[in-house]
């Protein structure tokens, strides 16, 4: 069983930044996961995979309308993930979702533990 709270999301002009964190519950996140990815959701418009970390090694992805600006990170530790999402754009606003999967990293269906999501709105 996985538990997984996001916080950190906001109001925040363009331009601006904002630091994601998903928090999982249990002993650690390696034990029911092989990778955490973010996913966010526009109103009217369908749930979009952005970006994965595995939680061994250094793999990442990223898709592209968030590449070069946004950052996965992780901290083991804590099991805790973050996504630092900067230049922030308009097109950026959206409910924000965090995700486990102990399956392949980059199917994005196969993502079986959610968050509630986190709220990201994006002033011009």
């Amino acid at each position: 069983q996985v538990h997984l709270v996001e916080s950190g999301g906001g109001l925040v002009q363009a331009g601006g930044s904002l630091r994601l964190s998903c928090a999982a519950s249990g002993r650690t996140f390696s034990t029911y996961a092989i990778a955490m990815g973010w996913f966010r959701q526009a109103p009217g418009k369908e749930r979009d995979f952005l970006a994965a970390i595995w939680w061994s090694g250094s793999r990442t992805y990223y898709t592209d309308s968030v590449k070069g600006r946004f950052i996965i990170s992780r901290d083991n530790a804590k099991n805790t993930g973050y996504l630092e999402m900067n230049s922030l754009k308009p097109e950026d606003t959206a409910v924000y979702y965090c995700a486990a999967t102990n399956g392949p990293p980059l199917s994005q269906y196969e993502y079986g533990y959610w968050g509630q999501g986190t709220q990201v709105i994006v002033s011009s």
